[in-house]
């Protein structure tokens, strides 16, 4: 969805009518197959229209043609009126508010919905939802309804005037029900699941002998329900005492679309609130990863000033710019790990609830004790490690006679589990092990990728730390003993996300002894070369790394199957500030740095290449 919405904008901000016509209409497509036509609707009308725009007149017709129901007026399927139960013939008034009303386009909209689908805690998303839904359909009150123990109740309230979401304590809901609300509309609206326009409340309408409508004389009022896959997630009601009227069309219509994500998103935080206890640990070491990166970053704008100002970096010229660049390496990673602590995170939403009914109370306590082995496991393990504690934990499942060993200790294994089983055999004989497994992987994996993102966070305070090392000629702290391959396969889990698009990823590791060294420098080198490989292959070929040892030395070589660095070029690639890349992508300074570090090691790196073969070669000393 962002990338999509990055495309449009793209292309909208640069005046290419027809890239944005083709983005919005392969957007259409992606929303029809996830099931959320409302939103394909209107990216398919925009297409349609730019189409239009460009003059692409076969390719208008053909969207016509594929999307009548959608395109063509006279056989929409279900007009906005249809969903709409009003006391008379929609008439919308003009208020001064309408002018600002038609500059509402599909972008706001969209906008203010992802804004609503991005919250899964359940106050937040009802303070989003009310600032959200009371801004957007020109309401001066609004007020959210849930229902709890068969009765409903004011969740959160808030009004223009004020600009303040006020959530309702439970017992105040239901007072508030009688008080601030007319409930006989409530109560209609509830059994009948339909949205109800008032545009004179006092004077017309069924609802006119309501005891709240009777007492406060309210004009415009909009009531509509919340559905999602036809149950009734809750009810949004909107005042506007200044015209009658107020509740056009338009604002119905948008009120009714971000209602539907409103109601997916209610329940999703319900269920989230169920999980909380369960995802709590992890939440709040993301929350406390997060805020490391944020002071990182400031530390990392003060040093840029600090750089700025001081004479030493009068030759260094173009450094500071170059600072943004080098940081966006761990950054990228730490994006590549919250998608992955996210998708896990959708996917203990969905399993959870279902494993916990099929489990007993001992299946219940046994599952628990798994996710903690897996927390405690060690991290640290090489790839033939992994092969050898596989092969000895499928001998063991077969001796319990456990179907799928092989599929189970590959699993386990990635969990960093493969000893001490015993007390999981119950488990994993279950007819639910293939569920129980892939539950317990899920939290593993959010677990796994929270320390990643202290990893990374780490890295980006060490890029300043090299760029001000490179500049003073100054070494700081002291050498500590550090497993190359360790640090090797910790930026291949942190680029996972890249790899996986199209990058096959060999790796031949001997058993190399620990070096003494600056661990966290040399994953910055190593963070540099696969970066770069990945770039050079435009994220599709094959990432080779071979780690051997040759006499004194640890040799470290990463190939890529890119189109080479051409032969005039090769020199000059370790020079400060040159780059092949366009302005604005690179400053030139990371193979500068990489350079750097190796030589504080006493070692060099070396660069072979030809069409579809590049190899860095990296030796470092085994002292």
């Amino acid at each position: 969805m962002t990338l999509y919405e990055q495309s449009i904008t793209s292309a909208k901000d640069n005046g290419y009518i027809q890239e944005e016509a083709l983005a919005y209409e392969l957007a259409a497509e992606f929303y029809l197959k996830q099931g959320m036509p409302e939103f394909a609707n209107l990216y398919l009308k925009n297409a349609h229209y730019g189409y239009q725009q460009w003059g692409a007149i076969a390719k208008v017709k053909d969207l016509e043609a594929c999307y009548p129901q959608i395109l063509l007026q006279a056989t929409i399927a279900k007009p906005i009126s249809n969903l709409i139960t009003t006391t008379q013939h929609f008439t919308p008034a003009v208020s001064s508010s309408e002018s600002n009303l038609s500059a509402l386009d599909l972008e706001t909209v969209m906008k203010a919905s992802q804004a609503i689908a991005g919250e899964v805690q359940l106050d937040k998303l009802l303070t989003t939802l009310m600032h959200i839904l009371i801004e957007n359909a020109g309401a001066e009150k609004g007020l959210l309804l849930l229902e709890k123990n068969k009765q409903w109740g004011i969740a959160a309230k808030g009004a223009v005037e004020t600009q303040e979401i006020v959530k309702e304590k439970n017992g105040d809901k239901d007072k508030g029900k009688t008080e601030s609300v007319a409930t006989t509309l409530i109560n209609y609206v509830a059994r009948k699941k339909e949205a109800v326009v008032l545009n004179d409340a006092v004077n017309e309408g069924h609802f006119t002998q309501d005891a709240y409508i009777i007492a406060h004389q309210p004009k415009s009022i909009l009531c509509v329900p919340l559905v999602n896959q036809g149950k009734l997630a809750g009810i949004v009601y909107l005042e506007n005492n200044l015209a009658t009227g107020t509740f056009t069309q338009k604002r119905v219509e948008t009120v009714q679309l971000l209602g539907a994500q409103a109601a997916i998103s209610l329940d999703n935080a319900r269920l989230y609130e169920e999980l909380a206890e369960y995802n709590r640990t992890l939440e709040a070491k993301v929350a406390e990863r997060t805020h490391e990166l944020s002071e990182a970053l400031d530390h990392l704008k003060a040093t840029q000033e600090e750089l700025i100002q001081s004479e030493k970096m009068a030759a260094l010229g173009q450094l500071v710019a170059g600072i943004a660049h080098e940081v966006n390496t761990p950054l990228g990673a730490i994006r590549a790990s919250i998608g992955n602590i996210s998708d896990a995170i959708n996917d203990s939403i969905r399993q959870l609830p279902l494993l916990f009914q099929r489990l007993s109370s001992q299946q219940q306590h046994d599952f628990f004790a798994l996710v903690k082995t897996t927390f405690d496991s060690p991290k640290n393990r090489t790839a033939r490690e992994d092969r050898k504690f596989k092969r000895k934990l499928i001998a063991q499942l077969e001796e319990y006679e456990i179907d799928n060993a092989d599929d189970i200790a590959d699993t386990l294994v990635d969990m960093g589990i493969y000893q001490h089983v015993d007390p999981f055999i119950s488990l994993l004989k279950s007819e639910n092990n293939h569920l129980i497994i892939q539950a317990a992987y899920n939290l593993s994996t959010q677990y796994i990728n929270s320390q990643n993102i202290i990893t990374a966070v780490d890295r980006a305070s060490k890029v300043v730390f090299a760029l001000k090392s490179y500049a003073r000629r100054d070494i700081d702290g002291q050498k500590t003993q550090g497993n190359v391959i360790a640090g090797i396969n910790v930026v291949l889990t942190l680029y996972q996300n890249q790899l996986k698009q199209g990058v096959e990823v060999i790796t031949h590791y001997q058993e190399l002894p620990e070096i003494l060294c600056y661990p966290e420098e040399l994953n910055q080198v190593w963070t540099n070369l696969i970066h770069n490989a990945i770039q050079a292959m435009d994220n599709q070929g094959t990432l080779e790394i071979i780690v051997t040892q040759q006499d004194n030395h640890l040799v470290i070589q990463i190939t890529d199957s890119g189109k080479g660095i051409e032969e005039n070029i090769r020199p000059r690639i370790f020079e400060p500030f040159f780059t092949t890349k366009p302005a604005g992508e690179g400053s030139g300074l990371g193979l500068d740095i990489v350079c750097k570090i190796i030589e504080k090691h006493q070692g060099k790196i070396e660069v072979a290449s030809r069409p579809g073969k590049t190899t860095f070669s990296v030796f470092l000393p085994i002292l």
